[in-house]
């Protein structure tokens, strides 16, 4: 092909690639003979026109032109012919246009030519003079290939798009999966949190309240000691008595006894705290659901936190947007900032910035809480929601918080989200719904969610 031919190509011919997925079969039937012998290209038309719908172009351009503007299911062209060759429009028309078949008709016989056009796409190869029965075969055996490319095609993107499909689906159903594993198994350690907060109430009350007593029969009794050791007692038993107290340690003992007191008073509420998570996390505890409030709740529980925020190595920052009230319970939802703020807290305890945003998205507000503290390991993010499941030293955390905040935040139909970068912070963000309460219709003021 000349520069001058490519030009004119250009020039003349504008060319638009069939879409790949579009199966509608409007060409079926219709024929374009290209030939530069006039005489012969009416003779195929004019015998082929009984059974197709056929339509002549003196060279390539014309043919090219003709395929750009119409849809045509069979090309039958020449080989030589000025300008482009019957050839290089096999070419153009495997570029552009695949779902067309083409059947070359020339009056060159030779071996290498044949398997030429064979490669580039042709459908046949028929000599000159060419038997009209013959060439009526070969667009008859043409049309068939076409048609079973065509089925092909569409099979392939029919079967493509359901493995798509059916990709999604797998994807749903083990989001699904994971979902109801995790909601059987809040459930069922909801059911041994309520049993455990039940079976540890009585005693845990038993012991810290019987703890004031003790401190108090304590200090009673070290009075009465301090008495007896300033009053004037004979010297039998004022020996007998300094014997007895070198045995015993008795200066040593009474200060054991203040640390005892104390230490166990401590471990009693941290019983009696952890009791408390237990019955929230379990739904134990009912109030009332009603409008609340939230930045009042969030407001109220950073002021009981002041132990972390009035320190004044952490920066509070609050960027509250208007909110309506939202229903809910509001003891549960202070528990809930209690736990973020808490934990925000503590992640930045040696200085650093906490961050809560709220702003009202449609019929649901958004609250974040954000932290620069040093982010949550990969390896953990998973688990964080679990009950028990705690990075902190043992002691200082009981693994409640995280997952009683997940619990209040789902029976509140809300949703709670975790973003974190190592180094840099985190943040938890709760979205809960403002109407809660048109969902779950008259409930008596209680917790039915």
């Amino acid at each position: 092909m000349t520069a001058g031919s490519h030009a004119l190509l250009q020039q003349s011919v504008s060319i638009t690639p069939v879409a790949e997925h579009d199966f509608g079969d409007c060409a079926a039937g219709r024929i374009l003979v290209v030939d530069d012998v006039a005489e012969l290209r009416d003779l195929y038309a004019e015998y082929l026109g009984e059974r197709y719908s056929c339509v002549t172009a003196a060279d390539a351009h014309e043919a090219l032109r003709r395929l750009a503007a119409e849809p045509f299911a069979i090309v039958i062209s020449d080989v030589s012919m000025p300008g482009l060759s019957g050839v290089e429009l096999l070419r153009k028309i495997r570029e552009h246009f695949q779902d067309v078949a083409v059947i070359i008709v020339s009056g060159i016989d030779r071996t290498q030519r044949v398997l030429d056009t064979m490669r580039l796409g042709a459908s046949d190869y028929l000599l000159k003079p060419c038997d009209l029965g013959v060439l009526e075969l070969s667009v008859e055996r043409a049309l068939e290939r076409r048609a079973l490319l065509r089925d092909a095609r569409r099979y392939k993107h029919d079967l493509e798009r359901r493995n798509a499909e059916l990709a999604h689906q797998q994807a749903e159903l083990k989001r699904l999966q994971a979902q109801i594993v995790h909601n059987e198994k809040m459930v069922s350690l909801g059911q041994l949190a309520a049993g455990v907060a039940h079976e540890l109430n009585n005693p845990a009350g038993f012991i810290y309240g019987n703890m004031e007593v003790l401190r108090e029969c304590a200090a009673g009794l070290e009075r009465l000691l301090g008495f007896y050791d300033g009053a004037a007692l004979p010297a039998a038993v004022a020996d007998g008595a300094a014997l007895l107290k070198r045995e015993i340690d008795y200066e040593n003992t009474l200060a054991d006894l203040h640390t005892v007191i104390e230490d166990c008073t401590s471990g009693a509420e941290r019983i009696r705290d952890v009791v408390q998570n237990l019955r929230t996390f379990s739904r134990l505890d009912e109030a009332e659901f009603k409008k609340v409030d939230i930045h009042e709740g969030i407001d109220s529980t950073i002021r009981l936190l002041s132990r972390f925020y009035a320190s004044g190595h952490i920066t509070l920052r609050r960027n509250y947007d208007a909110l309506p009230p939202v229903d809910c319970f509001a003891g549960q939802l202070n528990q809930m900032w209690m736990n973020l703020l808490a934990n925000a807290a503590q992640a930045v305890a040696g200085g650093g910035e906490v961050c809560v945003s709220t702003r009202l998205c449609g019929d649901a507000v958004l609250v974040s809480v954000s932290d620069t503290g040093p982010g949550i390991a990969a390896e953990h993010r998973d688990r964080i929601f679990e009950p028990f499941f705690t990075t902190k030293p043992v002691g200082e955390g009981t693994g409640l918080g995280l997952s009683i905040t997940y619990g209040i935040v789902e029976r509140h139909g809300g949703e709670i989200s975790v973003e974190s970068c190592p180094g840099v912070g985190t943040t938890f963000t709760v979205v809960l719904p403002v109407n809660a309460g048109a969902r779950r219709g008259h409930s008596g003021g209680r917790d039915d969610l």
